[in-house]
């Protein structure tokens, strides 16, 4: 379950399903992720049911190593921290730009 979320892009696409920071198909996948996530209460579930396919879920490094990763469409990324079976400060970014 999703407990928290962090920016505006992830709060539009969660409250309002739209985004103008992303396009369509972007913001249409990270409400399908997101709405998987808030559905489920462990990672390997989000593994397993693959839906949708290819968002390549993995654990950060470095200073966001609280933090895992799944792919919308490269480069944007939804970015979380999950502990006891809650999502935290879900966020869209992204995070591979300098």
């Amino acid at each position: 379950m999703i407990i928290s979320i962090q920016g505006k892009i992830v709060n539009d696409v969660w409250t309002t399903n739209s985004s103008k920071s992303l396009p369509r198909e972007s913001w249409l996948r990270a409400k399908a992720i997101l709405t998987i996530m808030h559905s489920t209460s462990t990672l390997a579930d989000l593994q397993i049911r693959g839906e949708p396919p290819s968002i390549r879920l993995h654990k950060l490094k470095g200073d966001r190593k609280e933090f895992w990763s799944v792919t919308i469409k490269l480069p944007w990324c939804i970015t979380f921290k999950f502990n006891n079976g809650e999502f935290s400060e879900v966020k869209i970014e992204n995070y591979h730009r300098g």
